[in-house]
């Protein structure tokens, strides 16, 4: 006999408005038994996506290769496989794609009738791990019920090809062949994929995080994992001004800033001036912007602007640096002031007790008196900046999904994911962190992190709470013991202004080297509650360079680093073009991808991206949504609905009987 406490009764008479008679709830709950016996949805993992819309689409749309495998296990070698990959390109880009195919044809009705028979077929293959109940709920509406039909008819009393072939040839002869073929590929991509993670870093370098944003805001179940170029992203959207610095130089040191003032509406025409006006007559070559061809031509004009104003907002950011320093002793990055560490008269700057001669000795907003105070004109340029990113409403929309959908860390069906990395020290101990007058290690600094990242968006205007969170935004971005960034320190100021290589480094965290140790991978999922044998780490932020031999699997295959270099400012340095992973009901896959050339050589050429596969782990038996987190909150539900059953049977509470 189970315990009826008052709290227990009130949520069971909350439930009964829903299972108002014992039947409905045990129809339930025999529903919830048998979606548990079902296969478990795919997942899909990307990682360090960093602007790069392009590639990020069509593997999206291609759901990393997994529609071509199922294209080619469905059609076989019974089908040419120029036609394989035209229905592949069609499902990525239907309504591009469409045009084009019908052009080719001598027999436009028995094409269509081809493919759509084709897409039938897919669509039957790709909804069978899925509920009937499931697959209705994610049809168009308004071509539903005819869906609903093709996919889910018996062929027991009536002959299959007569039957598709009466329904298709209504199709044609009311003209709406094309909606179906549309609505039949959005459904094959929507049904190949449960779920999406982000791994982290969304924003900078590549031309449209915008484009990005926008159709994750439109995915159907997505997650992220926020990277340390999307939190100084959510401050700047905060109104940080150092944030907001931060953003600027990273956006205008790759000539990007067109996307800031075009997509969000971001006005730079005070900074404009401003920089024309202290620093329009400098030597501006190490200040020129990364440029790539793809996105040319440049004229002297245009990068004459982006080195000034790049010039202008780093010095701005530096004095930023310098007051967030001042503000947070806790930070421990005293010394990194450092406009409070240039000799004016030598021009030279001190780091590690060590002078190095300035590359640019021109400082003319800068007083050496008081090296981190704003002159009149960057008060102003300031305050219209931090007032420009606060008012963005495109922005503030993606910032406020990122809160919405992110978080640090994420733990789903046994994989812990996060961007950075656990900060550890030497011996393999999980770092002690010292901040406002507690200490944090492990988790509970996740937890911490993630918790200050929030303050500094959702705490009230004016509070010391909101301007903490700003700074710890911030921090996130660069700090030593970030788990975000992982590493020493960022080296920004050092590149720019010091010629010798050796202080560019960033030295990354213990934990890079210690993860290759299968030992220390499994005591981090301990720390984070997951003990069973299939569980995993999924890893961003530090690309692997597959070109000198690097492996993304480490730790015995117990993690799995997938920032292969998606952006292209990084495909020298990984030669590849980025990695993500796919966890489906028998494994998990690890994809390799090469370059994608665009979305037009896609469409017009049946470009696909070149990927390969490895098989990181084989299940011992088939995945089955029962096994995962989904089944136990529907074990939860079954639970509920058996007490309620219960209740109704002793009279707890009565049924509503019509």
């Amino acid at each position: 006999m189970r315990e009826y406490t008052p709290e227990r009764l009130r949520h069971l008479t909350l439930l009964a408005e829903k299972y108002p008679t014992a039947l409905s709830a045990y129809s339930e709950i025999i529903r919830l038994e048998a979606l548990l016996r079902l296969p478990k949805g795919t997942e899909h993992f990307m990682s360090d996506l960093h602007g790069e819309h392009e590639a990020f689409i069509h593997i999206l749309n291609s759901a990393s290769g997994v529609i071509r495998e199922k294209i080619d296990r469905l059609l076989g070698d019974t089908t040419p496989p120029e036609e394989r990959a035209d229905l592949a390109t069609l499902i990525y880009y239907p309504r591009e794609k469409l045009p084009e195919l019908k052009a080719r044809q001598n027999d436009l009705d028995g094409w269509y009738q081809r493919v759509l028979l084709q897409l039938i077929d897919l669509c039957r293959l790709v909804s069978s791990k899925h509920t009937r109940r499931h697959v209705r709920a994610v049809m168009p509406k308004e071509c539903g019920h005819i869906l609903d039909e093709l996919l889910h008819a018996h062929f027991e009393d009536h002959d299959k090809e007569q039957y598709y072939g009466e329904i298709i040839a209504s199709m044609l002869r009311y003209g709406l062949a094309d909606q179906y073929i549309i609505a039949l590929c959005e459904l094959v991509k929507r049904l190949a994929v449960d779920r999406l993670h982000i791994v982290g870093d969304l924003f900078d370098r590549g031309p449209r995080p915008d484009i990005i944003l926008d159709l994750l805001m439109r995915h159907h179940n997505v997650d992220i994992q926020w990277g340390n170029h999307d939190v100084v992203w959510m401050g700047a959207a905060a109104g940080s001004p150092i944030c907001i610095c931060t953003v600027l130089k990273t956006t205008l040191a790759y000539h990007n800033h067109g996307m800031l003032e075009d997509c969000y509406g971001i006005n730079l025409r005070h900074l404009q001036r401003m920089a024309e006006q202290f620093y329009g007559e400098d030597d501006l070559s190490i200040w020129m912007p990364h440029t790539d061809a793809a996105r040319g031509p440049y004229t002297e004009g245009m990068l004459h602007r982006c080195a000034v104003m790049h010039k202008a907002v780093t010095i701005l950011m530096l004095k930023m640096e310098c007051k967030v320093i001042d503000r947070n002793p806790d930070f421990k990055m005293q010394g990194r002031d450092f406009l409070r560490h240039i000799d004016w008269e030598k021009g030279t700057v001190t780091l590690n007790g060590q002078a190095y001669p300035l590359r640019d000795t021109s400082f003319p907003t800068v007083d050496p008196a008081d090296p981190a105070a704003l002159n009149d004109d960057e008060r102003l340029v300031l305050r219209k900046l931090v007032e420009s990113f606060r008012q963005s409403e495109r922005l503030q929309q993606h910032v406020g999904f990122l809160y919405a959908k992110g978080s640090v860390y994420h733990i789903e069906n046994g994989n812990l994911l996060y961007h950075g990395a656990v900060p550890m020290d030497e011996d393999g101990q999980f770092t002690a962190v010292r901040f406002w007058d507690a200490e944090y290690s492990g988790k509970r600094w996740f937890d911490c992190c993630d918790r200050c990242a929030r303050m500094g968006y959702f705490a009230p205007e004016g509070s010391w709470q909101r301007q903490v969170g700003q700074d710890f935004l911030w921090y996130l971005w660069c700090g030593a013991v970030s788990p975000i960034y992982g590493r020493s320190a960022m080296t920004t100021f050092e590149r720019l202004y010091i010629a010798d290589p050796a202080t560019h480094e960033e030295i990354k965290n213990p934990y890079y080297r210690l993860i290759n140790d299968p030992a220390n991978v499994e005591r981090i999922l301990a720390e984070f509650g997951l003990t069973a044998p299939n569980s995993h780490i999924v890893n961003g932020h530090v690309p692997v360079r597959a070109i000198e031999g690097e492996k993304p699997v480490k730790g015995g295959g117990k993690l799995i680093v997938i920032d292969g270099g998606f952006c292209s400012a990084y495909h020298q340095k990984t030669g590849i073009a980025g990695y993500t992973l796919v966890y489906n009901s028998h494994g998990m896959t690890l994809r390799t991808h090469q370059p994608f050339e665009s979305i037009e050589k896609a469409i017009h050429e049946d470009e696909d991206i070149e990927s390969s596969s490895e098989r990181i782990y084989t299940a011992p038996r088939r995945i089955l949504i029962g096994d995962t987190d989904e089944g136990q909150r529907k074990r939860t539900e079954i639970d509920d609905l058996e007490a309620l059953t219960e209740a109704y049977g002793n009279g707890l509470i009565r049924e509503k009987m019509e």
